[in-house]
């Protein structure tokens, strides 16, 4: 095993405070959060890699998934569904609050592995304009921070396994089905389907190795 070479992160452009931020106080949000351990560890470094890590994530997109679960539009899986128990008690408030809190923690993450995350850092960084693939870095930036402002969520030092999950779901349309099957899609999924069904399974193995070392 092996973590993304140091150097990368010189490259990293500096991403200010996400607006919504400021909209929840993280003090708050840390008393909050205690039920959130019980999968997400604690500052939401999850231990198990089938629920992700949520420290570090930008508040505007983790109050958008929130929001999501509190509407029952992302309950297709076992996991969705746990989690729209959970937030269907949240305020707004809340949701504002939790977002506040988890993003001001630091991802820790796990390591790149050795035989795919190469393959992974050049899909990631330049794309493949033979298959019309972007680069991922155009909307998640260069060391996987995001883009709050655009509703784009940072991927760094996210668990492998549950980034093949959420890649997969994509590239069949699902991720925001409901219980009953039927879509909610949001203002990005269209784009994030369009391009996961352009990734072999190869491809999205590669990926996911190469965003859990980043830093």
């Amino acid at each position: 095993m092996t973590k993304i070479p140091l150097a990368l992160a010189a490259i990293s452009l500096a991403v200010a405070a996400p607006a919504a931020f400021a909209d929840g106080s993280a003090e708050a949000g840390a008393a909050k959060s205690t039920v959130c351990i019980a999968c997400h560890g604690p500052g939401g470094n999850s231990v198990n890699p089938e629920w992700p890590n949520l420290a570090g994530q930008n508040a505007a997109y983790i109050a958008e998934q929130l929001r999501q679960f509190r509407a029952g539009q992302r309950a297709a899986t076992p996991n969705a569904m746990v989690m729209t128990a959970q937030a269907a008690s949240l305020s707004d408030e809340d949701i504002a609050d939790l977002g506040a809190y988890f993003a001001s923690q630091t991802p820790t993450g796990l390591e790149a592995d050795p035989s795919y995350w190469k393959a992974g850092e050049a899909l990631y960084r330049g794309g493949s304009h033979e298959r019309g693939i972007p680069a991922c870095m155009a909307c998640h930036g260069p060391v996987g921070r995001g883009n709050p402002a655009a509703g784009y969520p940072a991927l760094r030092a996210q668990h492998s396994v549950y980034t093949v999950e959420q890649l997969t779901a994509y590239a069949k349309g699902s991720r925001y089905d409901d219980a009953a099957g039927a879509a909610h899609d949001t203002k990005n999924a269209h784009m994030m389907e369009t391009i996961a069904k352009q990734l072999t399974p190869e491809d999205i193995r590669d990926l996911a190795s190469y965003i859990q070392g980043m830093r």
